[in-house]
């Protein structure tokens, strides 16, 4: 191993990540509410010595960045500090069962957020700061909403590089799956509803609609890459009537290759086919949110880092698409090239029982490390 990279990892503080850990998790921090948090988070650096920028996204909104080394970073580490509303406001916290830590955020991404905090405090101790690699720190707002930090932040940086820590296991994506939220609204006609038969009901056009939507092939779970869901489903309520309103909210997560453009075609071709079936079917379909997807390959001084660090690490060198949103799209579509790579799971993130494994948070923090280091200096030694 690097001689440098091991003495950084040598000052990597298991105690200090998880007591940072554990404070996070204890501070409520939802998408719009963040300012805890950042308080809590700057105060931390800058008592570590570290001058913050606070980026202003809105009123009492706000990114944290901090950089090192001399010159433009050549790669930023980003967490996203917010998460979705608690399932239970007395609960949210942190909590402990062995090596498990359970808590909102503990996952997406509150774990990649205290690794990246610990790789940043072991570098600055490892190094003069005239000698540290250049790189940067950056603590966002509001990616479980729309993004509005990192987009803030993307108004005036362009970083080469950015690892964002959402929970991958460790495993390292560099392609990332695309987005899209539709919004499809029916109408029908109100009556009483001991007489439906001289209504027309919103709520059976929608049903008829969606079963129709999901024969399509692009949408057939068993035979298409494509992510598909019904996330929310909602009707007028206006007491004993036949409903005049359905609307329906659909997340789409879109392989790598596959454009927007020919979901757009399925959806068309699904309601008109609706059309043709379905009695006195008034539809209108609306794209809340489009982010195409990205495959970056694998052969870049990233890849190559990853490549040479976790065999020693007990991992194999597994290189995935990350298969949710995140706020890589955007840096993808702002000319940055974003590695995905965290602690966690998906599959228990923006649920009750949200946990991660402590030891993947401690491995997170190294691999941070050798990122920065084979990132910061054009001489860097890892994968160099």
């Amino acid at each position: 191993m690097n001689s440098q990279l091991e003495r950084v990892w040598g000052l990597i503080d298991p105690a200090r990540l998880r007591r940072t850990l554990l404070e996070m998790l204890d501070i409520y921090s939802p998408s719009g509410k963040e300012e805890d948090i950042q308080i809590y988070l700057e105060d931390l650096l800058i008592r570590a010595g570290f001058s913050v920028e606070r980026q202003i996204v809105e009123e009492d909104r706000y990114n944290l960045r901090a950089t090192m080394g001399t010159g433009e970073p050549r790669l930023y580490l980003v967490g996203h500090v917010d998460t979705v509303p608690a399932w239970d406001l007395e609960e949210f916290g942190a909590s402990e069962e062995d090596d498990i830590i359970r808590g909102l955020g503990s996952a997406d991404m509150k774990g990649g957020c205290a690794a990246m905090l610990e790789a940043w405090l072991a570098l600055a101790e490892a190094f003069p700061a005239a000698e540290r690699p250049a790189v940067g720190l950056l603590l966002v707002v509001g990616e479980e909403e729309n993004g509005d930090g990192s987009a803030a932040f993307l108004e005036r940086f362009h970083p080469p590089w950015v690892v964002v820590g959402e929970p991958t296991g460790l495993s390292a994506c560099f392609a990332h799956y695309g987005y899209m939220e539709a919004d499809f609204v029916t109408r029908g006609r109100r009556s009483h509803s001991s007489l439906p038969e001289l209504g027309h009901n919103a709520v059976e056009s929608m049903l008829q609609l969606l079963l129709l939507l999901g024969k399509e092939p692009l949408f057939d779970r068993e035979r298409s890459e494509i992510v598909y869901s019904i996330r929310e489903l909602s009707s007028s309520r206006a007491g004993f009537v036949v409903p005049d309103r359905c609307e329906a909210w659909i997340d789409l997560h879109l392989p790598p290759g596959v454009e927007p453009a020919a979901v757009h075609e399925a959806i068309r071709s699904a309601i008109a086919e609706g059309k043709r079936r379905i009695p006195e079917l008034d539809v209108e379909v609306s794209y809340d949110f489009t982010a195409p997807g990205y495959d970056l390959g694998n052969d870049s001084r990233p890849a190559g880092i990853i490549n040479e660090i976790y065999p020693g690490l007990g991992l194999l060198p597994k290189l995935d698409a990350f298969r949710s949103h995140s706020d890589g799209n955007l840096f993808f579509e702002a000319g940055t090239r974003p590695l995905i790579l965290g602690p966690g799971y998906l599959e228990t993130a923006h649920t009750p029982d949200e946990q991660v494994v402590f030891e993947e948070v401690l491995t997170a923090a190294r691999i941070y490390t050798a990122l920065c280091l084979g990132m910061g200096w054009e001489d860097a030694g890892i994968a160099g």
